[in-house]
């Protein structure tokens, strides 16, 4: 898969991305891609945006005392949500490495999975740009906000 850009990245060629791509730990986390948009919806607004959406699944493994969601676990969910908008953005799977990530906690979040709209702010030939916002799967309320680099290998 190094390097190589399908002809039909689709939900189908996301999921095996990420059984096959990442560190067995990120699997742990009970992520699986929801929806990729790799083309703007007919009546899109003007700063549509590629992108991709996950899902982590909540489980108690997860969380700190208190049954909160840790920090860790959402910023892994975050990055790994802004790996597929950026191949949602190349139409492919592209190596990248990340290089930085900011992460804003605005509420805990507890008993719940965790819902990651990852989109694509700037894709380039040497580094990509991306914004995330994680939000509760029960209330759909934002409970962090990410800003995240890629450099494109």
């Amino acid at each position: 898969m190094a390097g190589q850009q399908t002809a039909e990245f689709g939900l189908d060629e996301a999921q095996r991305m990420l059984r096959e791509a990442f560190a067995p730990w990120v699997l742990e986390l009970g992520l699986s891609v929801e929806r990729l948009e790799l083309d703007p919806p007919a009546a899109s607004p003007a700063d549509w945006q590629p992108g991709a959406t996950l899902r982590m699944a909540f489980s108690e493994r997860l969380c700190r005392s208190g049954g909160v969601v840790c920090g860790q676990a959402l910023m892994a969910l975050a990055d790994t949500a802004m790996v597929f908008a950026v191949c949602a953005g190349n139409r492919g799977f592209r190596p990248m490495t990340t290089v930085d990530q900011t992460t804003h906690f605005l509420k805990a979040v507890a008993s719940t999975d965790v819902i990651a709209d990852a989109r694509l702010v700037r894709l380039g030939r040497t580094m990509s740009f991306g914004r995330v916002t994680l939000l509760g799967a029960a209330d759909r309320k934002p409970v962090a906000m990410v800003s995240s680099a890629f450099a494109m290998l």
